[in-house]
């Protein structure tokens, strides 16, 4: 099926538009059911343009040989946001018709979701670096004063000789004054294809943290109690989980180059 997001009377339409044939938008869906067509909720993943899929393509045609032990010369880095109050939207409710705003049925959160913090971290199969918190905007130059500096250099020190620094292309990583230092501290930095959050293993790595730090109850009251757990979480997990997630590069290229630079399940 080639438009995937047309509806039934979409379908309608243009067929008795096209053929002159009269049927419901029952009779499409039922022949769609027979066909093993469900109405499901679209994954969602960011834009990819056909120049970011050649890139994707391109690194991960280079990338997908790559052993265990080449990934694990790489440091993994983000940053991340953390809502007071995520958003949850598969909580349900229990009530009668009726019932809507009945006391206990009503979901309440403050505007803006209570607010929230920013925070980097470093990932690879030998160590993890700690968990800042990014106080305002980050810049291209507190990126490297307050980041590549204290953390990123004695993290890829700590790695080896052959280390291997991987940042996305935002911004504050890619300025003038990070290029230049980066040239200057001689760190080997790994080229990144845009819009590929997919192919980073430390988004399954905030992903686990979140699932932890949401686990406290009860809630945190403020944003510094937030904090003080994330940097709990974010050191609890397990150096085996964090190995996995890191094993997981070759299979991430090769559903890359399946999916001609596309979407993959991570």
């Amino acid at each position: 099926m080639q438009q995937r997001m047309a509806t039934a009377n979409n379908i309608r339409q243009r067929l008795q538009a096209t053929t002159n044939t009269v049927v419901s938008g029952q009779t499409i869906r039922n022949r769609l059911h027979n066909f093993g067509l469900r109405a499901r909720r679209p994954v969602r993943g960011t834009t990819l343009t056909a120049n970011h899929r050649a890139a994707r393509r391109a690194w991960c045609t280079q990338h997908v040989r790559w052993q265990r032990q080449q990934w694990a010369q790489v440091l993994f880095t983000d940053e991340s946001r953390f809502c007071l109050e995520p958003a949850d939207g598969r909580i349900r409710v229990w009530r009668r018709r009726g019932e809507r705003f009945a006391e206990g049925a009503v979901l309440e959160r403050q505007r803006f979701s209570g607010g929230s913090v920013m925070v980097w971290g470093g990932i690879s199969t030998r160590l993890r670096t700690p968990l800042y918190h990014v106080v305002g905007n980050l810049t291209g130059v507190r990126y490297q004063n307050e980041i590549l500096q204290p953390l990123v250099v004695p993290a890829l020190q700590a790695i080896g000789p052959r280390a291997i620094l991987q940042d996305d292309n935002a911004p504050p990583h890619r300025s003038a004054a990070v290029n230049t230092f980066i040239l200057q501290a001689r760190v080997n930095r790994m080229l990144w294809p845009a819009n590929s959050p997919d192919l980073n293993p430390i988004e399954h790595m905030w992903d686990e943290v979140c699932r932890r730090a949401q686990q406290h109850h009860p809630p945190p009251a403020n944003l510094g109690q937030l904090l003080q757990w994330l940097q709990q979480e974010w050191n609890g997990v397990p150096r085996a989980c964090i190995c996995n997630l890191i094993h997981s590069m070759h299979q991430r290229c090769v559903e890359c180059l399946t999916y001609n630079g596309g979407h993959t399940r991570y």
